[in-house]
């Protein structure tokens, strides 16, 4: 897998994780909705540690930095 995320996307999405889990675990969001946070936050997280959004590559975006 090529890296097609560049620094600030990972951590935003780092962040919106956090205020997922937050929510959910205060039980500020409960139910169904919050479970959507629950897994989005997860995915979120997933895909900023590995750099790889598999979303990007169906849209042909790509927010990481080239390489001089």
């Amino acid at each position: 897998m090529k890296k097609n995320m560049g620094n600030l996307d990972r951590i935003i999405r780092v962040i919106a994780a956090i205020i997922f889990s937050a929510l959910y675990f205060t039980g500020t969001v409960t139910g169904t909705f919050g479970m959507v946070l629950l897994v989005l936050g997860a995915i979120f997280l997933a895909t900023s540690l590995i750099s790889f959004c598999p979303l990007y590559t169906l849209f042909g975006a790509n927010t990481c930095e080239k390489k001089p």
